[in-house]
């Protein structure tokens, strides 16, 4: 019963963290400085997860820097 107690407050940073093990065991076979980046993987894993458990949204603010792009970029001012 503990466990489904931890995966249900815990969830998204243990995805994370097996999504950021994942993908950084896949990258990890050549030396230092790829532990280093196998590391970092790792962490931008957790990170989203705990932002996810907290309910504190995406990282970047997607429709603001969209916005901003198209009042940029707009072909014809």
């Amino acid at each position: 019963m503990i466990w489904k107690e931890i995966w249900e407050s815990h969830r998204g940073r243990i995805i994370g963290i097996a999504g950021g093990i994942f993908f950084g065991f896949i990258y990890l076979f050549a030396g230092f400085w790829d532990m280093l980046f196998f590391a970092l993987v790792v962490f931008i894993g957790y990170t989203a997860g705990k932002r996810k458990d907290l309910r504190l949204g995406s990282f970047f603010r997607w429709s603001e820097i969209g916005q901003w792009l198209s009042e940029r970029w707009r072909p014809f001012k």
